[in-house]
C-alpha cells in the first residue's frame, strides 16, 4: 500500500471545495442575470477542467484526512479525472441540444456541478457516513435534472420514478451500513476489515443490503428496472450523463467498499458479485435484442457493460480492479461517442429516438454512420477497437482468478449482445434512406472525434490508461 501522506485537512478535498464554491457562485450569476445559460454553460465547463487539473496535481502517495473518512490515492485519483471527463462532456454535449429545444436553464450545468462534487466526495470515500453523503449529494442533483424538462410526460415520469426508486435503495443502503456499524462497532473501513474477521450472519446480511444500494446506482441486475424508462424518458444529455460520470463514481465505491473494508470475508462477497454479474450480462444481451428506441436500446447495453465490469471486482485482485479501471475507462468514451451521435438524430420535425430513423444513414451522413458503426462495434467488443481490450483485461482477471464459468458466460453474453449492435450498422448501411438528418453542430463533432479517434487506435498506445488503472488497483491492496 502507498505511504501515508500529512498535510493540511482541506487540501486533498480542494477539487469538491471547488466545485461547490464554483457552484454557488454560478447560482448568484444565474439568478441575476438576465440570458446567463451559456456563461454559467462555459464556467462550469472550465471549473471541471480546473478540479481535473487540481486532482492530477495533488501529492502523490496516500492521502487520509477528515478523520479517515476520506481517502486520496491512485484510485481516487484516476476515477476521479475520468469522472470529471464525463461531466464536463455531459455540458458540451447539451449546448446546443438546450438552444433548439428552447430548455436553456442556467440551473442544468450547476445541477451537474453538484452531482459531480457528491461523485468526487463518493470515490474517496473511506468510512460508511462519507459514502452516503457522498451517494446523496450525487443522487439529488441526478432526480432533478432527469425532471428537468418540466413540460415533457415522460421526462417528469423519468424523474419521478428514478426518485422514488432512488429512495427506496438509499434506504436498504442505510439499513445495511446500520447492520454493518451495530456488528463491527465503527463505520471506517479500516476498522470493518479489522472487525470483520470474525465474520457473522448479521455482518453479511449487512453487506448484503449494502450491495443492494450500490447495484440500484450502477443499474445492475436485479436493481435495475429503472434504467429504461429513465433513459427513456430523460433529455438525451441527461440520458448521456446518466450513463457517463455516475456510473464510474458508483463502480469506484462498489469496488473500494468491499476491497478495504471486507477482505476478510472475501468469498461472501465474491458470491454475490459473480450473482449480480452474470444476471446483468444475461438480461443486458437478450432485453436489448427487441428494442426499437435507441435510449432504451443503450439503457439495456449499459446493464450488460456493467455486468462485464463487474467480473474485475469478482475476480477480487489487484488485475481484476485493474480491468475494471479500463472497463469504465473504454466505456465512457464508447458512451458519449454514441450519445453525441444520438444528439445528432435531427430531422426537420425534430429530434427522433428510434433506430428505424437511421436507415441509409451512411448515404447521407457517411461520417457520422462511419463513427456510430466504430462506436457498435466497440461496444460488441470486436478487435482491434478499445471495447475489445476492456473485455480483454477483466476475462483475463477472472480466468486468473480461477472464475472460468464466469468468462465463458461472459464472452457467451458478448456474442449475443453483438447481434442488437451489428443490426445499428446493418440499419444505417443497407436499408432504404430515411428523412436525413440536420446538419452536425461543432460540439458534437468535436466529442464524437474526439471519441472515435480514442476507440480506433487505443490498440495503438493504450499504456496510458493501462499504466494508470494498474497503479490505482495497487494502491488498493
Amino acid at each position: 500500500m502507498s505511504p501515508i501522506v500529512e498535510m493540511p485537512a482541506l487540501l486533498p478535498a480542494l477539487p469538491e471545495i471547488l466545485l461547490v464554491v464554483g457552484a454557488m457562485a454560478l447560482l448568484m450569476v444565474g439568478a441575476y442575470r438576465e440570458n446567463s445559460v451559456q456563461l454559467v454553460n462555459g464556467c462550469a465547463f472550465a471549473l471541471l477542467v480546473l478540479a481535473a487539473l487540481v486532482v492530477y496535481a495533488l501529492p502523490s502517495g496516500r492521502i487520509v484526512t477528515f478523520g479517515g473518512g476520506f481517502v486520496l490515492d491512485d484510485f481516487a485519483r484516476v476515477l476521479k479525472i475520468l469522472t470529471l471527463a464525463g461531466s464536463a462532456a455531459t455540458i458540451a454535449l447539451a449546448r446546443d441540444y438546450q438552444a433548439a429545444e428552447r430548455q436553456e436553464k442556467f440551473e442544468f450545468a450547476i445541477l451537474i456541478l453538484l452531482s459531480t462534487t457528491g461523485m468526487l466526495m463518493l470515490i474517496s470515500a473511506a468510512d460508511l457516513i462519507a459514502l452516503y453523503l457522498g451517494l446523496e449529494l450525487m443522487s439529488l442533483a441526478l432526480y432533478v435534472v432527469a425532471a428537468s424538462n418540466r413540460d415533457s410526460i415522460r421526462s417528469t415520469e423519468a424523474g419521478l420514478k428514478y426518485f422514488v426508486l432512488g429512495a427506496l435503495s438509499s434506504g436498504m443502503l442505510l439499513y445495511g451500513a446500520s447492520l454493518i456499524y451495530g456488528f463491527t462497532g465503527t463505520v471506517n473501513f479500516a476498522g470493518i476489515a479489522k472487525a470483520a474477521g470474525q465474520g457473522g450472519l448479521g455482518l453479511t446480511f449487512g453487506l448484503v443490503f449494502l450491495f443492494a444500494g450500490f447495484c440500484f446506482k450502477v443499474s445492475a441486475v436485479p436493481f435495475h428496472m429503472w434504467t429504461p424508462d429513465v433513459y427513456e424518458g430523460a433529455p438525451t444529455p441527461v440520458t448521456a450523463f446518466f450513463a457517463s460520470a455516475p456510473k464510474i463514481a458508483a463502480i469506484a465505491i462498489f469496488v473500494r467498499a468491499p476491497i478495504t473494508a471486507f477482505p476478510e470475508i472475501t468469498p461472501q462477497w465474491q458470491q454475490i458479485v459473480v450473482f449480480v454479474s452474470i444476471a446483468s450480462m444475461v438480461l443486458g444481451a437478450f432485453a436489448a435484442i427487441g428494442q426499437r428506441n435507441i435510449k432504451r436500446l443503450m439503457a439495456y447495453s449499459a446493464i450488460g457493460h456493467m455486468g462485464f465490469a463487474l467480473i474485475g471486482l469478482a475476480a477480487a485482485t489487484p488485475e481484476g480492479v485493474q480491468g475494471v479501471i479500463v472497463y469504465m475507462g473504454i466505456y465512457l468514451a464508447m458512451t458519449l461517442g454514441t450519445f453525441a451521435c444520438i444528439l445528432s438524430m435531427r430531422t426537420s420535425h425534430g429530434l427522433v429516438e428510434n433506430i428505424s430513423d437511421l436507415a441509409g444513414l451512411a448515404r447521407t451522413k457517411p461520417g457520422m454512420a462511419f463513427f456510430l458503426a466504430t462506436m457498435m462495434f466497440s461496444l460488441a467488443g470486436i478487435p482491434p477497437l478499445a471495447g475489445f481490450f476492456a473485455k480483454y483485461f477483466v476475462f483475463l482477471a477472472a480466468i486468473k482468478a480461477g472464475l472460468y464459468a464466469l468468462a465463458v458466460i461472459g464472452v457467451l453474453a458478448s456474442v449475443v449482445g453483438a447481434y442488437y449492435y451489428l443490426l445499428i450498422v446493418k440499419v444505417m448501411y443497407f436499408d432504404e434512406a430515411a428523412e436525413p438528418f440536420e446538419r452536425m453542430p461543432g460540439l458534437l463533432k468535436v466529442v464524437t472525434g474526439v471519441t472515435g479517434i480514442f476507440v480506433l487506435l487505443f490498440f495503438v498506445y493504450p499504456a496510458p490508461l493501462v499504466s494508470a488503472a494498474a497503479a490505482a488497483a495497487k494502491s488498493l491492496f
